[in-house]
């Protein structure tokens, strides 16, 4: 397991220590959560549902690549 150091506003850190002391959780476990549901996920899971969802479509992996640049590109306006 990696470890990080963060510098947060004192009062976002004394929130952070209050709700896990309320919570009856870690620190570390409300952050993980956050960041999961902050769509932040391992490359691993991110493979694992692309592979998931072209299956589920019946796309062959250039068909895949190419309909989700397409559709990267609308999104951004490019």
């Amino acid at each position: 397991m990696s470890r990080l150091t963060i510098t947060l506003d004192d009062g976002l850190h004394q929130a952070l220590k209050e709700a896990a002391v309320r919570q009856g959780r870690s620190i570390n476990k409300i952050i993980e959560e956050s960041l999961v549901m902050r769509g932040i996920k391992p490359v691993h899971s991110a493979r694992a549902l692309v592979a998931q969802a072209r299956q589920r479509a019946g796309l062959a992996e250039a068909d895949t690549l190419a309909l989700s640049v397409e559709e990267t590109r609308r999104i951004r306006g490019a």
